[in-house]
């Protein structure tokens, strides 16, 4: 059995004026979350006595930032409780306690991706519904892996779409990454099983495996998404090592429902919340994080080919109830 380890890899030359000017991440995301950051804002913000009439405000603000109902009660409820002890004198009190709350939750499902320590290669598939970005995921996930010191293989297992091949075959190109790809219309098992064979002949660190947009509440096409699973388990008992399920970070509540079916179709161990920087209000991650144990591995904050980011609980947090500088 073969084992392998990242390439230490030197960092890249000086950046240009503009990569030196460009925002930060934590500014980006800052940016990003604005939208549910003002929300509580507004409630948090304003020097007023906490009562019940001001926790009944951030109950809404927080459903509105689609945190969800379930757990939106459950943090109304625990700052309830500190209010009656006489805990929260005021709303910086306040905010201070929302924040542990949320990191508490969050930082459970914070858990880094590591490829290390297992046999050649390393089999990621990547599920969602249609047009959350999917394949653009894959394409970036692939570079970082790449810039890291290893040796990636795409897997063009949306045998539904020519375009959604073509689209990896770009991606493949852009970032100088192997594609194995059928006709349209092809067996998406077998695509997926000739590119996990390929990559232990040619010894590929990771496999990055697209499939096919569907919906979650269509049985015939998650079944067949379970048939993929178990044809690769047949040359890796232990593949895929991951699936990551990709969230577009707008669809806010209804991810819950997607994250249901594909958890229990294929066993979903980790999330992408991608779109970040559009209108979305992030809070769901908060109230997936309650249901599920499952790991926030990555979310997308802009549309460049290094704009996904490692989740990271605290910087989170902190975008979504940090006032200062806003």
């Amino acid at each position: 059995m073969k084992f392998f380890k990242r390439k230490k890899v030197e960092p890249k030359a000086d950046q240009s004026e503009g990569e030196k000017s460009a925002p930060s991440i934590s500014e980006r995301l800052r940016q990003a979350l604005k939208k549910t950051r003002n929300s509580l804002s507004d409630v948090l913000s304003v020097p007023r006595e906490i009562n019940p009439e001001f926790l009944e405000d951030l109950e809404s603000s927080l459903i509105v930032a689609d945190i969800g109902a379930e757990t939106t009660d459950e943090i109304i409820e625990s700052l309830t409780l500190s209010m009656n002890r006489n805990e929260l004198k005021d709303s910086e009190a306040v905010k201070m306690a929302l924040k542990n709350l949320l990191l508490e939750r969050l930082s459970k499902n914070q858990t880094e991706q590591d490829i290390s320590g297992v046999e050649k290669p390393f089999v990621i598939f990547v599920v969602g519904v249609n047009g959350v970005g999917k394949t653009t995921t894959i394409g970036k996930l692939a570079n970082k892996f790449k810039s890291e010191g290893l040796n990636v293989l795409l897997a063009a297992g949306d045998t539904y779409r020519a375009a959604a091949v073509e689209q990896l075959q770009i991606w493949g190109s852009k970032i100088d990454v192997p594609v194995i790809a059928q006709q349209t219309g092809a067996d998406s098992a077998s695509v997926v099983f000739d590119a996990i064979q390929s990559a232990k002949t040619r010894g590929i660190d990771v496999v990055i495996a697209d499939t096919a947009g569907r919906l979650h509440n269509k049985s015939n096409l998650m079944e067949e998404l379970s048939k993929i699973k178990r044809v690769a388990s047949k040359l890796s008992d232990e593949a895929p090592h991951e699936v990551l399920l990709v969230l577009d970070a707008a669809t806010g509540q209804n991810a819950t429902s997607q994250m249901t079916e594909f958890y229990k179709a294929v066993n979903v161990t980790g999330l992408v919340l991608t779109k970040l920087d559009g209108t979305a209000k992030g809070g769901i991650l908060v109230s997936l994080a309650k249901k599920f144990p499952v790991a926030i591995r990555y979310i997308g904050i802009g549309e460049g080919i290094n704009d996904l980011k490692p989740f990271d609980a605290e910087s989170f947090v902190d975008a979504l109830v940090d006032f200062e500088s806003s």
